[in-house]
């Protein structure tokens, strides 16, 4: 990291009149301060150098919008300023057809444009689809929008399967470049990547925003290259409206659609692994409310909800300081969302039926590997919307986070193999899975995002501390305990028992499986393979899948596909134990490209899969060996 200033100055020219200047400003070149890339991380004036990066790069960029307003901004044809507030992109769906367009908010009007395709040598531009004015701008109502038409979902699968294919096809990019391929055999898969990024970004979106024009639909016209007119508010003509759209490709802040394929060759290709966040505190806020917070990371080119604080009630100044362990898939970005929790039962989204929170200020971070990727905690300060909230990360690497660790204390259940744990408790199912299990669907299996959303760190590791105890008071803390907490601490025994749920020996042949083409002979191999299986693994792994199931039966409510249960829990139950991922692993990319893949692949199968019955699965066993 560096710090990069930009010096601007005023010419001071004359033009032949003393005393006067032109008024114009020249921009120095760059001056780079390599004084964090060259500092020791263990050095004392370290965090020191990220603040002072952090609050020049603030600094510069306010005075660069002060003394260049022209950057955002385009003079119309009867002397009016009008300025751009914000760009982007965003999917249209138009006769359920949907369509890719880049959206500019002036502040007098919507335009919605779409890069033309040049010939090479010549200038790009875009190409107005509609535009509405502000004026004219209404959001439909509830009741409106539900006599919409309503927005077809894409296939869970089918973007599992594009999601399978990108990784895979990164993959196969890092291993040319690391054999020193042919730059052709790697431009031919990046734009397939690209092809498969591209359908991804345009199909993921599922939340309709609707727009109308108060005075009536937006209509394209003809062939006189004015795609919409407004009656009423103000009408562009075809020269005003071919400034507006030509201004558009010097004034956009968002050049390039958000794919991994348009980045640069030297970019970071995201952080693979466990994120530890600790958000502190908040101030800025105008008024006592009931306030909490929300952790995003960018997942294949748009943003999931990973956690949530508590709500801190009746305060300007909430001090959470809470921690959390957010894994990351090729992650770039940490985005902070502040909400105003509401308990007004008037306002009740009629989709779903909840209450909707009021939201109070959204704050973006790019997590810079070199500045997380150490042992130490580093703090920053989010500011959005007057709003400054203070946390704090580190971030433990894939391979690292990959480790089983066995507990050396046999007389737990963290770290322990689970026949020992049920033969200790004289049980087919260890209590730790039964309790957890019983209090999600208790007052759990409704919670939106229940599995993925984290629990507060603290808390996990305290129930881990009662459990690993047998602690009489287990029951009491499980009913006052946050169910995402309790979500997190099933979560967690899976992934420390010291080998996977569906055991090392068979993982192999579990990739195998899953990977043959034949659905009878895929059949055969899977449920063999389930009952080759210990009993206590077998038993616990067929009481999990109900519960996994019925949890996905709420999927309407909480949020959460079998899709979404597998990708939580399948390189939970499968990850190999160190000694065995040896083999299997290279680096970051790959791990997340084939293994965790091909593991969210087999846990989806029994998933989909009809009930499963332990006996008869047994029986079926007694068959084959009489038969051989």
């Amino acid at each position: 990291m560096e710090i990069l200033l930009i010096i601007r100055f005023c010419c001071n020219c004359t033009y032949g009149n003393p005393g006067a200047r032109c008024g114009r400003w020249r921009t120095l070149p760059p001056l780079r301060l390599d004084l964090l890339k060259h500092t020791p991380v263990d050095h004392p004036d370290y965090p020191l150098l990220q603040d002072a990066l952090r609050i020049s790069q603030n600094f510069l960029s306010s005075i660069n919008e002060d003394i260049d307003p022209r950057r955002t901004a385009v003079t119309t044809p009867k002397g009016e300023t009008r300025q751009l507030v914000k760009d982007g992109f965003l999917v249209e769906v138009s006769e359920s057809s949907r369509k890719l367009r880049h959206v500019f908010l002036f502040t007098d009007v919507l335009l919605c444009a779409k890069l033309k395709k040049t010939s090479a040598g010549k200038h790009q531009q875009y190409d107005c689809k509609w535009y509405i004015p502000l004026a004219d701008l209404v959001f439909p109502s509830p009741e409106e929008s539900e006599a919409s038409p309503q927005v077809q979902p894409f296939p869970d699968h089918e973007l599992e399967d594009m999601k399978m294919k990108i990784s895979t096809l990164k993959s196969e990019i890092q291993k040319e470049k690391a054999n020193k391929g042919q730059s052709r055999a790697i431009e031919r898969l990046k734009k397939k990547m690209f092809e498969n990024e591209f359908l991804l970004l345009l199909n993921s979106p599922t939340i309709p925003f609707r727009i109308h024009n108060r005075n009536g639909k937006v209509r394209r016209v003809g062939w006189d290259r004015t795609p919409l007119l407004n009656l009423q508010a103000f009408v562009l003509s075809s020269v005003e409206l071919q400034v507006l759209t030509g201004s558009c490709f010097k004034l956009r802040t968002v050049h390039n659609i958000p794919v991994t394929s348009n980045k640069d060759d030297d970019e970071s290709p995201g952080l693979y692994g466990f994120l530890h966040v600790i958000v502190h505190s908040a101030k800025g806020f105008k008024q006592s409310a009931n306030l909490y917070c929300t952790l995003e990371v960018d997942s294949f080119g748009y943003f999931v909800s990973k956690a949530k604080t508590r709500v801190f009630r009746d305060t300007a100044e909430p001090k959470w300081d809470e921690e959390f362990e957010i894994e990351l898939e090729g992650s770039q970005s940490l985005r902070i969302l502040c909400y105003e929790k509401c308990y007004d039962k008037s306002k009740v989204n009629k989709d779903n039926n909840e209450i909707v929170d009021k939201i109070m200020g959204k704050g973006q971070i790019q997590l810079d590997p070199q500045t997380v990727e150490t042992k130490n905690w580093h703090t920053d300060v989010i500011e959005m919307n007057g709003i400054k909230v203070e946390f704090s990360m580190k971030f433990t690497s894939r391979d690292m986070s990959l480790k089983r660790t066995p507990s050396k204390k046999q007389t737990g259940v963290f770290g322990v193999k689970i026949s020992v744990v049920t033969k200790r408790e004289r049980s087919k199912v260890p209590y730790i899975v039964r309790q957890c299990v019983e209090e999600v669907e208790k007052r759990g299996i409704e919670e939106v995002g229940i599995y993925r959303i984290s629990g507060v760190a603290t808390d996990i590791q305290a129930l881990k501390a009662v459990f690993d105890a047998n602690n009489k008071d287990i029951l009491l803390m499980l009913s006052d305990m946050d169910i995402n907490a309790i979500a997190g601490t099933l979560k967690l025994y899976f992934r420390e028992l010291p080998e996977p749920l569906l055991t090392d020996r068979l993982y192999p042949a579990f990739m195998e499986g899953i990977a043959l083409s034949d659905p009878a002979a895929k059949e055969n191999c899977m449920m063999h393979l389930l009952r080759s299986l210990p009993d206590p693994n077998l038993i616990t792994f067929l009481f999990l899948l109900e519960h996994l199931k019925r949890v996905a039966d709420k999927e309407p409510v909480n949020k959460m596909s079998l899709h979404n249960l597998a990708t939580v829990f399948g390189p939970t139950l499968l990850r190999p134990s160190e000694v065995e991922s040896k083999a299997h692993l290279t680096s970051a990319a790959d791990i997340w490209s084939h293994d965790v893949m091909a593991q969210v692949q087999v846990l989806l199968y029994y998933l989909q899969h009809p009930p499963i019955s332990f006996a008869e699965l047994k029986r079926n066993t007694l068959y084959f060996s009489t038969d051989v």
